[in-house]
């Protein structure tokens, strides 16, 4: 009786709200065939497909196709550097684009709205488009580096193409200029839903600018930062294909501070052509993303419950 009168009040439901179920329906269908679909292509990774028999007809071969990420004599390498990339440019991009938001925040009228767009303007950019820019800055013979900036300081000049301590700075610095916008745009956000009556009564109690935003901003916007930090830990072992692999212009001499899980995949499946091998990469990939969330949905959980995304 139970489950009918359940049901009887979700189909209620649905009549009642019909049109707003109408309008749910386009982004539902785009959901489904973008995110749950492709979930029926996950035991490709278990096999060892060829054109002729399909994919479904082709032979099962289990965890073998796992065996070509954990035997590679690389795989030290490129996890380390997929994992230390990817937590530096959550550290560094949260940090600039709160400061960002807060500096934003304090601004008012046309001024503010146009920096909000300048900001946003390179997350919309090709990674094709971004690696030409930093070519034209990093260009051996004749880039704004080496022509201007150093000849004018006495320095000789870089072959920034080859030399590969420089490139982790370079990379942090590219990945914050094209998407720190999109990520101070969301705090500015969070922060206009500030009430000001706490602002006012903090400048009644003598609080600075400096005070205020310790105090009320941060504190307020904090569960933001919390949720955003833990979906991010869902991609710490997935890179920008493109700023790892586009940017450096796959330089073989800096492979050792570039190389990363997904263009190290790249590389030598596009050679072997082996779609098992390219989907189980993926799979593993997806499957650490997810239980990295869950490790630090529950550490902030335990830490406040109140905070947590589930």
């Amino acid at each position: 009786m139970k489950e009918r009168a359940g049901f009887a009040y979700f189909v209620h439901a649905l009549w009642k709200f019909r049109f707003l179920t109408i309008m749910l329906i386009p982004t539902l269908a785009v959901l489904i065939v973008n995110s749950y679909m492709p979930m029926f292509g996950v035991f490709i990774a278990f096999k060892n497909i060829n054109y002729i028999d399909g994919i479904l007809g082709s032979a099962w071969v289990g965890f073998k196709n796992f065996e070509f990420l954990f035997t590679s004599g690389s795989i030290w390498r490129i996890t380390r550097n997929t994992v230390l990339y990817s937590l530096a440019f959550m550290i560094f991009n949260t940090v600039i684009s709160i400061a960002i938001a807060v500096a934003i925040n304090e601004l008012r009228g046309r001024l503010a709205k146009a920096y909000q767009t300048f900001l946003i303007m390179p997350y919309f950019l090709s990674m094709i488009v971004v690696s030409y820019l930093v070519y034209a800055f990093l260009n051996p013979d004749k880039g704004l580096m080496n022509a201007s900036v150093l000849e004018w300081l006495g320095v000789d000049p870089v072959y920034w193409y080859s030399e590969k301590a420089y490139w982790p700075y370079i990379l942090i610095l590219v990945n914050a200029w094209k998407n720190v916008g999109i990520g101070a745009v969301i705090y500015i956000a969070a922060i206009a839903g500030i009430d000001n009556e706490y602002y006012e009564a903090a400048v009644l109690d003598g609080a600075s600018k400096w005070q205020q935003i310790l105090h009320i901003t941060l504190p307020i916007i904090q569960p933001i930062i919390i949720i955003l930090t833990i979906l991010s830990m869902g991609s710490v072992f997935n890179t920008d294909f493109g700023l790892f692999y586009q940017v450096p212009m796959d330089s073989g001499a800096l492979y050792p501070v570039t190389d990363t899980v997904d263009t190290y995949v790249y590389r030598v499946l596009i050679e072997l052509n082996d779609i098992g091998m390219s989907s189980a990469a993926a799979l593993a990939q997806s499957v650490l993303g997810f239980v990295l969330v869950l490790l630090t949905n529950s550490a902030v959980r335990k830490i406040n419950p109140d905070q947590a995304l589930f």
